[in-house]
């Protein structure tokens, strides 16, 4: 049974609540990372060692530039890390959004027009913009 264009407008109310919910978010990841010093009697060079760490990184690429910032494990690590899960969050809130708007479209009817003169210049300015569209090539 599809839902009725009532009820797809009280999911998108529902949807507005979770929003206000969501709290502060940031773009991103967390990687947790080992690394190698470099250094030839350093026990990190030896085969097997996992190297010095665990370093934590946020990561996000942001406008086409990488940024990346160094965590400290404790408060900073916590409050980043929520930050990205609830950017995680309102990805999935924005993927919902868009399908219950796309239902909501569907179901609306379209207005119609009663006179004939109204439909004619109705008909000249959707053909106007779209045609503009097509004789550019």
């Amino acid at each position: 049974m599809e839902p009725t264009l009532e009820s797809l407008l009280e999911h998108k109310k529902q949807l507005y609540q979770q929003l206000a919910s969501l709290g502060e978010f940031r773009r991103g990841n967390i990687s947790v990372n080992y690394r190698r010093c470099g250094k030839s009697n350093c026990a990190c060079a030896e085969p097997g060692h996992p190297g010095h760490g665990p370093q934590y990184l946020w990561n996000a690429t942001i406008g086409g530039k990488s940024q990346a910032r160094n965590l400290s494990l404790g408060p900073e690590l916590e409050k980043v890390g929520a930050e990205v899960e609830n950017y995680r969050c309102f990805q999935q809130w924005s993927g919902a959004w868009v399908e219950v708007n796309e239902q909501i479209c569907q179901r609306r009817p379209a207005e119609e027009v009663a006179e004939g003169r109204e439909l004619e210049q109705l008909k000249k300015k959707l053909q106007k913009r779209y045609s503009r569209k097509w004789s550019r090539k």
